[in-house]
C-alpha cells in the first residue's frame, strides 16, 4: 500500500523526531522472516526503549538528512528495519540478539555520532553493559565507602554491648 505524500511527510518527521535524541541507530535485513518473528522483536525492542521501525530507503534517507546519522545512507539498501535508541547499548544488544537467534535476520551497518560502524562494530557494542548496569555499578562503588563507615561506627557499641554481656555471665556464674 502506497503512502500519499503527507503521510510520508509524517513518516519522515517521525523518524527525524527519534533522531534528534537518537545515541545509536542500527541497520538490519529481514528479508524472509516471518510476521510473528518480526511481532516478537518490536515488543522486545519497545520493552527495551528502542524504537524499531521498518521503512522504504527514500523515506529513511530524508530523515537521516542533517542529523549525525547522514553517513549511513550509503547502506541503506534492500528491506531494512531501523532500530533507534538514546541508549546504543540497548539497540544494539535487541538486534544482535535476535540476529543470533534468526539467520533471516542480518545485521548490515550502524552508526554513532557522525561514525558508521560494521555488523563485527555492532556486535562488540552489544557486549558492553548496558547504561542501567553501568549505573547499578556506579552506585554500588560510591554506597561500598559509606557502608563499611556505618558498619565500623555500628561496632564500637555492639563490641561494648557483648563486653557487658560477658561480664554479666562471668559475674552470674560466680554468684553460682
Amino acid at each position: 500500500m502506497s503512502l500519499n505524500l503527507e503521510e510520508k511527510k509524517a513518516v519522515v518527521a517521525e523518524v527525524s523526531d527519534k533522531l534528534t535524541n537518537a545515541q545509536a541507530v542500527v541497520l538490519a535485513e529481514y528479508r524472509g522472516l516471518a510476521v510473528e518473528e518480526m511481532t516478537k522483536l518490536r515488543v522486545n525492542a519497545r520493552d527495551n526503549g528502542v524504537y524499531l521501525r521498518v521503512l522504504k530507503n527514500t523515506l529513511a534517507r530524508r530523515a537521516v538528512a542533517g542529523t549525525p546519522f547522514e553517513k549511513l545512507g550509503d547502506q541503506m539498501v534492500g528491506p531494512l528495519a531501523y532500530g533507534i535508541s538514546d541508549d546504543p547499548v540497548a539497540v544494539a544488544k535487541v538486534l544482535n540478539e535476535f540476529a543470533k537467534n534468526n539467520e533471516k535476520f542480518v545485521i548490515k551497518a550502524g552508526a554513532m555520532a557522525d561514525q558508521v560502524m560494521s555488523r563485527a562494530d555492532v556486535a562488540r557494542l552489544a557486549t558492553m553493559p548496558s547504561r542501567e548496569e553501568l549505573l547499578a555499578k556506579l552506585l554500588g562503588t560510591m554506597q561500598a565507602p559509606i557502608a563499611k563507615f556505618v558498619q565500623t561506627l555500628n561496632e564500637v557499641p555492639g563490641k561494648f554491648v557483648r563486653t557487658l554481656a560477658a561480664v554479666r555471665d562471668d559475674k552470674e556464674k560466680q554468684a553460682a
